[in-house]
């Protein structure tokens, strides 16, 4: 049975949250969450938090048994983004866009 737990609007951009996901997929949960505690990354700590909401829904809500949890899925979506300006030379201006992420945990129980 799968259990997801989700991240929204979080002021990170979505590129920067790719970075650790390739190391925790497929990984047992425990296992990720190890990794992740110990990941020197901002993104590393988002997901650490949304791994273990998902792992707690998984046990609480579904009673599944929490060593037997494996890394089904994680995948970002952009969020939205703020416009702000920078002034330039000559009276113009520079825009900057201060990007958002949604992250999406998916834990399955394995027979394993």
């Amino acid at each position: 049975m799968e259990v997801k737990a989700t991240t929204r609007h979080t002021r990170i951009s979505p590129f920067k949250l790719r970075l650790p996901i390739a190391e925790v997929k497929g990984k047992n949960a425990g296992q990720a969450l190890t990794l992740l505690k110990f990941m020197p990354l901002k993104a590393a700590g988002i997901i650490y938090k949304t791994l273990q909401s998902a792992v707690a829904n998984a046990e609480h809500n579904n009673e599944l048994d929490v060593d037997k949890l494996v890394v089904k899925n994680i995948f970002v979506d952009h969020g939205p983004t703020m416009k702000r300006f920078r002034p330039r030379a000559r009276g113009r201006a520079a825009r900057i866009l201060k990007r958002s992420s949604h992250l999406t945990v998916i834990v399955e129980e394995t027979d394993k």
